[in-house]
């Protein structure tokens, strides 16, 4: 296998090949494709932030560029390559001015169930921004991009609006996480509803602002599988301990589902310091919900929404513990999505069962880098429950 060194060498090798091989499809002062649709916001100068629509020099169907969903299964550099094929575009906007055309044209995009073609005029050619990559590319939040400028003019047409999002869109007396809701249950995907709150179209009229992306996407999350823990606690709870096991992109996922009357949850990462040593994070909750900001930032409710649609598919009751072992190869942070996206996989195969808690941990540390008495160490969940003898109580 190659080294964590090389394969980030190739990456940027491919990067620095890529953005040669297309500069001149890249780097002009105009430029015109078929927007996924993608759209950026900004955080940093909050509330006024950069905000701007992402194009690819390409016609036709470019879904695949920004719907992280269709990711699953594709290498890291091939995701990479689709970021690379984006340019952002951006003005820089207070996030409560929501009025103006060049705004009503990004939530025309934003409302688009297809590519929609789009031209954009910079002031400036695009040139890597050191700046927003800080802010949006070299993220453990969201997914990176290429090329930047600021915009001097956007157009947007062959639109086809999302009926789905249009309703929730012009409904202005519905509260904002009712209406992601609503738009889930009409299977609109994670993805595009990030994209939808993010661009300030979801809400009561007078409280609709723009939310920079790194943020929509841990809001949606969390309001998503905050409702579903609530739903699924009348369920019937699960009879034995479950494991199910996924691994993509040197992210390795172990989930254990455990038979108890209430919501409880828990999410361990462990990851690789530049010195080799293994260094872990955790966050926990009950039914009562996370009392503070997860010291694992968003991948605990990207975890957390995997989870709870699973058991709400199933119509079960259980607690979950989740551990991500992240291993080097992972050179570049490309967003919570994977792991929404990997749990999501491991839920689909069928599961280990145990009838006791540490039969179920022992076969789950037997695949990791940590041990067992490491893991452990760091799980609230084992120490809560450690001593407890009948099997509702994790025998």
């Amino acid at each position: 296998m190659s080294s964590p060194a090389r394969i980030k060498k190739k990456l940027e090798e491919n990067w620095i090949r890529f953005i040669k091989a297309n500069s001149e499809k890249l780097s002009l002062d105009t430029i015109d494709g078929s927007s996924p649709p993608s759209i950026f916001v900004g955080r940093y100068g909050y509330p006024k932030v950069r905000i701007g629509p992402m194009i690819p020099p390409l016609h036709g169907d470019t879904t695949i560029l920004d719907r992280t969903e269709l990711w699953t299964g594709k290498s890291l550099e091939e995701i990479a390559n689709y970021r690379l094929s984006l340019v952002l575009g951006t003005m820089n906007v207070n996030i409560h001015d929501i009025s103006n055309r060049y705004l009503e044209n990004l939530q025309e995009l934003a409302m688009s169930e297809r590519p929609a073609e789009t031209e954009a005029t910079f002031e400036r050619r695009p040139v890597v921004d050191v700046h927003t990559q800080k802010e949006l590319g070299l993220d453990h939040e969201a997914t990176p991009f290429g090329l930047a400028a600021p915009l001097r003019g956007f157009k947007v047409s062959s639109l086809s609006t999302d009926q789905r999002i249009e309703r929730a869109y012009y409904d202005t007396d519905l509260r904002a996480a009712e209406a992601i809701m609503e738009l889930y249950r009409h299977s609109v995907e994670v993805s595009i509803i990030q994209r939808i709150l993010s661009m300030g179209m979801l809400g009561m009229k007078n409280k609709r602002k723009f939310v920079p992306t790194r943020w929509s996407i841990s809001a949606t999350d969390d309001i998503i599988s905050s409702m579903l823990v609530k739903e699924i606690g009348m369920n019937p709870t699960i009879d034995l301990f479950e494991v199910t096991r996924y691994s993509h992109l040197a992210n390795y996922y172990s989930i254990i589902l455990i038979p108890d009357d209430r919501w409880i949850f828990e999410m361990i990462e462990s990851w690789f310091t530049s010195r080799g040593q293994v260094a872990t994070g955790a966050d926990n909750e009950d039914e009562r919900g996370l009392n503070h900001n997860p010291t694992i930032a968003g991948a605990y409710f990207a975890a957390r929404l995997a989870i709870t649609e699973h058991l709400a598919r199933r119509h079960k009751k259980a607690g979950a513990i989740v551990i991500r072992e992240i291993h080097p190869n992972y050179v570049i942070p490309l967003g919570v999505w994977q792991i929404r996206e990997g749990i999501r996989e491991a839920l689909k195969k069928p599961p280990q069962k145990f009838e006791r808690f540490d039969h179920a941990m022992s076969f789950v540390c037997s695949y990791m880098s940590l041990s067992k008495k490491e893991v452990v160490q760091k799980s609230r969940l084992w120490k809560s429950y450690k001593g407890q003898t009948k099997i509702s109580d994790f025998t």
